[in-house]
């Protein structure tokens, strides 16, 4: 028997970034992935579907991600938040951090690391998750 599916949201305004993510959680079978943009489609998928990851980027038109990290911290407490941005300075890590972001990786430098904590936070929901 197959348990429920892991659920991806990457939430960033970049459509290229989103795309080598989608594609990289494809290829360790990690799917669905779901996108968004920005903070209106980010909320949408979270009223359709429960998600257990959101990696989601600080710098988006209109609401931030910390705007966005808040609402899924006070809604949906069971969904994991990783903030993946370029504004990886102590300042915004410890906030992120203490507003409730489960992981802080730097775009530039902590991808790979993403990537190997991404399969592994999956590998883990497969085994907890009770057979249907």
């Amino acid at each position: 028997m197959v348990g429920r599916r892991f659920t991806v949201l990457v939430v960033d305004d970049s459509a290229l970034f989103r795309q080598r993510v989608t594609r990289i959680l494809h290829d360790r079978n990690l799917h669905p992935v779901l996108q968004a943009c920005n903070y209106e489609e980010a909320v949408n998928w979270l009223l359709q579907t429960r998600i257990d990851l959101t990696l989601l980027d600080i710098s988006m038109p209109g609401k931030s991600g910390i705007e966005l990290l808040k609402l899924i911290k006070n809604r949906y407490p069971g969904t994991k938040v990783w903030i993946i941005s370029n504004h990886a300075d102590e300042h915004y890590k410890e906030y992120c951090l203490s507003t409730g972001a489960d992981c802080f990786f730097d775009k530039s430098l902590d991808f790979e690391e993403m990537e190997n904590r991404t399969a592994m936070f999956c590998n883990d929901f497969q085994k907890s998750e009770p057979a249907e």
